[in-house]
């Protein structure tokens, strides 16, 4: 596995690309909090970063309270039973086989349950499922065991790969982000919608960002899609969440979500084209050359 990992890092970086977003991301995990990322102890979902996230979020409390009072039900009715329905307590026990009140209230009321349910989880799955107008578009593909990534509107690539111990403070990290930080990342404007276009070289991989509230599995020969805007700035955490062989615990995900400006400026030194088709670019360089002539 770090035989294969090591040539596959040295021909990317005599390439010439990933050495120089080493360099800029070391820069940005410096500057950026960390936002997305699993913490000692907890057992419950990351804070959500996305409207995504919080929406799920929302279900998952909800669902909790409709959860909660039928496991208290259902138990307590075992107990009745097992207390007062054992041969001991009820030696003659009843002979009748039907209830027709009973059986239809158990039938009726859970479908009722399941539409409630629906009512709130199937608006959800295709706010998730329709992408909206894409104002920056990414394709990923994974690798055994790393990630691709291309801005398709700007003609920018490059790969991640996990970091070592050893390397993890050279690129801005702590000890504790060992298995999640990488030596490159996808960079992404906050309060845009970014598209993201997911597919596996060789086996079934899976991108996914928890704080996002985003997976998708990735599909040799399929491209599939999924959309976040994120509300924040900040370094946010994922891995690949399906079994694509040996290495499938080494080949995490990063995600840089920088202010605009930033992220344009994060094109310009990867030698991006059509800078144009940046979002708020127009705003921002013209702001910048207005403010150049005043001076």
């Amino acid at each position: 596995m770090h035989l294969t990992k090591d040539l596959t890092r040295v021909v990317t970086r005599i390439a010439g690309t990933a050495l120089a977003m080493a360099v800029a991301g070391q820069a940005m995990a410096q500057d950026l909090p960390f936002r997305g990322e699993p913490q000692p102890g907890e057992m419950s979902l990351q804070p959500p970063a996305t409207s995504l996230m919080r929406e799920l979020v929302w279900l998952d409390n909800m669902l909790l309270w409709i959860i909660a009072p039928i496991t208290v039900f259902v138990t307590g009715l075992l107990i009745w039973v097992i207390v007062f329905h054992n041969r001991r307590a009820n030696p003659v026990p009843a002979r009748f086989t039907h209830n027709s009140p009973l059986e239809v209230a158990w039938t009726v009321v859970p479908i009722l349950i399941l539409v409630f349910i629906g009512s709130f989880s199937v608006p959800a799955l295709f706010r998730q499922q329709i992408m909206p107008e894409a104002e920056v578009t990414i394709k990923v593909t994974g690798y055994q065991w790393f990630w691709g990534y291309e801005y398709v509107d700007h003609n920018v690539e490059f790969n991640s790969f996990m970091l070592q111990r050893d390397e993890l403070e050279e690129y801005g990290y702590e000890q504790r982000h060992f298995l999640l930080a990488t030596d490159t990342a996808m960079v992404v404007p906050v309060g845009r919608n970014v598209l993201v276009q997911v597919t596996g070289a060789d086996v079934i991989h899976s991108w996914t960002i928890p704080a996002f509230g985003v997976k998708q599995d990735g599909v040799p020969g399929r491209l599939a899609q999924l959309w976040f805007n994120v509300d924040e700035p900040g370094i946010y955490f994922g891995q690949c969440s399906e079994l694509c062989g040996q290495a499938h615990a080494f080949m995490p995900i990063t995600v840089r979500a920088v202010p605009e400006a930033d992220y344009i400026a994060w094109l310009e030194g990867e030698g991006a084209e059509n800078l144009a088709l940046a979002p708020g670019y127009d705003q921002i360089r013209g702001a910048v050359e207005l403010a150049a002539v005043e001076d």
